[in-house]
């Protein structure tokens, strides 16, 4: 199963883990697993790359995990990209817990 568990602050999200397979197909053919790693890099992408920002990302291969977390003390408007960017993972990954309910699940944390 693939746990997508957001860290929220408040309001705000602070970043995301994910972790785990989702067992729908082999390997190379899971097609679920290829829409998470798919939204993950996009996202990580467009913090880190285009908005420029320095976000830590932890890959932990043998977890089969990734992590990110954004700065705190970002200017507003890209505050509220980043934002913006986390909450349509977030609507994304639950869309697709209602598709596959026993092949991911999400999680909301306050840190």
């Amino acid at each position: 199963m693939i746990e997508v568990t957001f860290h929220s602050q408040g309001s705000r999200l602070s970043g995301f883990e994910v972790k785990g397979h989702s067992g729908l197909a082999p390997q190379g053919e899971d097609i679920l697993c290829a829409a998470v790693t798919s939204a993950v890099r996009l996202t990580e992408c467009a913090v880190n790359d285009v908005l420029g920002l320095e976000a830590s990302v932890k890959v932990r291969e043998k977890e089969a995990s990734i992590s990110l977390k954004l700065p705190s003390g970002l200017e507003e408007t890209t505050e509220t990209t980043c934002q913006t960017l986390l909450t349509a993972m977030m609507v994304y990954f639950t869309d697709l817990k209602e598709e596959y309910p026993d092949n991911i699940i999400v999680y909301d944390m306050e840190v």
